[in-house]
């Protein structure tokens, strides 16, 4: 495969900022608002009703609302199995920097292999042979089986160092051996197989051509190397840095449908409406950049950096997760409306102008609730930035919503190939 390297253009720049989603994002709500949309109506009366039920769910989920960053990691809590202490526990006696880069190696790949299950698949965790297993699905499920697909050394091309994600052993992953690990059969089916193992593969590839940024040999984890002080106490870490870093460093790994000026734009799509603002390149105009996966990595890759003992500021610069459950929030809450209710049953492809303006009215949608939330919680924005209100939250309501109208299946149709949802 031909390499794609980033070029350090304004508007690769400008399409990696997410100044830029936010700006693009709440012109397409403003212009849903005067009417104009082809697709949605804005009912904002209903917002009230959506932010009730975050803050109730936050309570009930987080009642002394310490609530935790919207990441990974919450998804190796699932089933109140800490996960991470065993990690820890496996790597041993290790110097914090060591801890850090295996627990962004495991976070990174995890995140990559996320991407929506579908409504079929299981993962059934072994007990040990004690008592039954605990059986997980979609992202919970993802979560648990590539946690346990990394204990097993899946990701490293090394057997004395099986807790680790390198290229060569990125490279080695097939969609068949991922099928074993996930338990993928005729009956499990996991959508988007190909592409996640594709996916690796590149990541894989991606990291032995850049050593400058993830060492040799080249692991996710030599991230922390780059991003901190070389000698000394660890510098702070500003979350839009490590986004930016991730955006350069990945753009070689995701598909080719959007390019500009021959990089590889990733999460960022077309739509006839969006302008370019007064300051940015003329050029992006007509892109709708999200980069959802992305920063849901960053989030994701924060706490190990701050487990190190690295000081992380500026984490609302990023953006709220324009996924299925945030968006399926607003469409069930009534926020959002359909012009035409058979949208909801047709087949979605991500790139469509609907999936991609909808995917922006929630970014915006997502900026306005939490405010809203806060006040009916009590808390400041310094208590509950946006990465806390996703997690008490909007993810975990739009997922409620989802079961009671839906049988847990999002709102809108949507055809994944692995890589976006």
């Amino acid at each position: 495969m031909p390499e794609m390297t980033a070029t350090p253009t304004a508007a690769i720049d400008c399409l990696r900022a997410t100044a830029s989603i936010r700006q693009r994002a709440r012109a397409l709500l403003e212009r849903a608002r005067r009417g104009e949309s082809a697709w949605f109506t804005v009912h904002d009366g209903a917002m009230v009703t959506a932010a009730s039920l975050v803050a109730e769910l936050t309570q009930v989920r987080y009642p002394d609302l310490k609530i935790p960053y919207h990441s990974r990691w919450r998804h190796f809590e699932a089933g109140g199995v800490d996960r991470l202490a065993a990690f820890n526990a496996a790597l041993g006696d290790v110097p914090a920097a060591e801890r850090a880069r295996a627990q962004i190696d495991l976070a990174l790949v995890s995140v990559l292999l996320d991407a929506g299950a579908g409504p079929q698949w299981r993962y059934l965790e072994s007990s040990g042979g004690v008592e039954p297993g605990h059986e997980y699905s979609r992202s919970e499920g993802l979560g648990v089986a590539s946690f346990h697909a990394f204990m097993d050394g899946l990701f490293s091309s090394d057997p004395a160092y099986p807790l680790q994600a390198d290229a060569a052993g990125l490279q080695a992953v097939t969609a068949t051996r991922l099928a074993t690990a996930f338990q993928v059969s005729a009956d499990n089916p996991l959508v988007g197989l190909e592409g996640r193992a594709a996916l690796l593969q590149r990541l894989g590839q991606a990291m032995q051509d850049q050593p400058a940024l993830f060492g040799t040999p080249g692991r996710p984890g030599h991230l922390f190397d780059h991003l901190t002080a070389a000698h000394g106490e660890p510098a702070g870490l500003r979350a839009h840095d490590l986004l930016s870093v991730l955006l350069t460093g990945l753009a070689p790994i995701w598909p080719a449908q959007n390019t500009l000026d021959g990089t590889a734009l990733g999460d960022c799509w077309r739509h006839a409406a969006v302008s370019a603002g007064p300051d940015e390149d003329a050029s992006t105009g007509g892109w709708m950049p999200f980069h959802k996966l992305s920063q849901w990595l960053t989030y994701s890759l924060l706490e190990p950096f701050q487990w190190a003992g690295v000081k992380v500021d500026g984490l609302d610069a990023l953006t709220g997760l324009p996924e299925y459950r945030n968006g399926g929030l607003f469409l069930d809450a009534g926020v959002l409306r359909l012009k035409d209710p058979a949208q909801a049953e047709r087949p979605h492809q991500a790139g469509d102008e609907l999936i991609v303006e909808w995917r922006a009215l929630t970014v915006a949608l997502l900026d306005e609730l939490a405010p809203l939330v806060r006040a009916q919680l009590g808390l400041t924005a310094e208590q509950m930035p946006l990465a806390c209100v996703l997690e008490g939250g909007t993810w975990a309501a739009g997922r409620a919503l989802a079961q009671q109208l839906h049988g847990g299946k999002p709102p809108l149709n949507i055809e994944s190939d692995g890589t976006v949802f």
